[in-house]
């Protein structure tokens, strides 16, 4: 099963910084049990969040040619948390890009607040590697599948107007 810790991106800027929302909200099962009582969005999955723009910002740099895979976290701090109902808005700034990975500094705000920062490292996997086919890539979040949630905010083309039987 793949999971997605961002709803979308508000704003896009190639090879520079990347901000995504996730909406917080009850119908997601996880709260139901962190914490019974006293729900919030689980540090790890805020992380995920944060990673998953860092990524996407960083594969989109080299055009999606290789898989990206978060590599280690040198530096997090989580500041408070975040409570269903509330919105996460995840800025990442791309540090460093190379052809063997990348590095992304990254924040998480519910409005002014400063909930979470963090460094993230990620490397590249080459697509065309034979052993890659040995790995269970329907869990790999950042690969050109995931382009599309590059779109939702992208306005579509007008239609051209049809005139079927005029």
């Amino acid at each position: 099963m793949r999971w997605f810790w961002i709803d979308r991106f508000v704003e896009f800027e190639s090879g520079k910084q990347a901000k995504a929302v996730k909406n917080v909200t009850l119908a997601e099962e996880h709260l139901h049990d962190h914490f019974p009582g006293f729900p919030v969005m689980p540090a790890s999955l805020m992380l995920e969040g944060m990673a998953q723009t860092g990524g996407i910002l960083l594969g989109e740099t080299h055009g999606f040619e290789h898989i990206v895979i978060l590599a280690k976290v040198p530096k997090i701090v989580f500041h408070g948390w975040v409570e269903p109902g509330e919105t996460i808005v995840y800025t990442a700034k791309l540090i460093d890009a190379r052809e063997e990975g990348g590095s992304v500094e990254c924040v998480a705000h519910v409005g002014e607040r400063l909930v979470a920062e963090a460094e993230i490292v990620f490397v590249h996997l080459d697509q065309s590697d034979p052993e890659l086919g040995k790995v269970d890539q329907k869990n790999f979040v950042f690969s050109t599948g995931l382009l599309s949630v590059l779109d939702v905010g992208r306005t579509a083309p007008p239609a051209e107007d049809s005139k079927e039987g005029a």
